[in-house]
């Protein structure tokens, strides 16, 4: 039997990255004089990717971003948060434990999320953890990102792994989506940045800390 892939998404579930999020896109609609965007608002405005995150924070504040001044938005978000990385972000409590029991036991870890490539990489390598992905994709990695299959399908296969033989552990609907439009199953986490609570999500189960991720849970869900 292939070995079992686990696979995380980042912003809210490996990574706690809320302070440099808010401090970066207020950094990009200060451009515009608008009133900052705060930690309550980043439910709504987190999971598709940098660009919706900007597009979502002008809107917020009563302004529509024309389409010709978004590059120059992107480029100073992006700009403001490497030049800061990893800042503030820090992992989720128990997360370096819990990922080292899973690949003690054999299970091949990756990490799929919606933010760019370009982003999550440098921010997975400053916090010491690239070494324990086989495989790191973004938003922009595929054609296609989560909740579409083909993102997290692809993935697993840079992992090495079997997407029959794969679970998906996130914080919001486009994790469990994603894992469900790829016939896997999902453990869903409450300390990120979902806008509603993850368990009306429907995720296969649930945990409240990284101590309970272990291989006799993540084993279990693949019976």
């Amino acid at each position: 039997m292939p070995a079992i892939t686990v696979v995380f998404d980042l912003d809210g579930t490996l990574i706690d990255t809320a302070p440099d999020l808010v401090a970066s896109l207020n950094h990009t609609i200060a451009s515009h004089g608008l009133a900052p965007v705060t930690y309550d608002d980043l439910t709504h405005l987190v999971g598709h990717g940098a660009r919706a995150m900007i597009e979502r924070s002008f809107k917020l504040r009563g302004y529509a971003l024309d389409e010709a001044e978004f590059p120059a938005m992107l480029e100073r978000f992006i700009g403001h948060y490497l030049a800061n990385m990893p800042g503030g972000s820090k992992p989720y409590p128990g997360l370096a434990a819990s990922l080292d029991r899973l690949r003690d036991a054999g299970m091949v870890l990756a990490v799929c999320t919606n933010k760019m490539e370009s982003l999550a990489r440098p921010l997975i390598e400053g916090l010491g953890l690239s070494h324990y992905f086989a495989a790191i994709t973004g938003g922009d990695t595929f054609a296609v990102r989560k909740p579409d299959p083909a993102h997290l399908i692809g993935t697993v296969e840079r992992a090495g792994g079997d997407i029959r033989h794969t679970v998906m552990v996130g914080d919001s609907l486009n994790d469990l989506k994603v894992a469900a439009n790829a016939g896997v199953p999902s453990i869903g986490v409450p300390f990120g940045y979902s806008d509603v609570p993850i368990q009306t999500l429907n995720p296969t189960v649930m945990i409240s800390h990284f101590n309970e991720l272990t291989p006799e849970l993540v084993t279990s869900l693949l019976r």
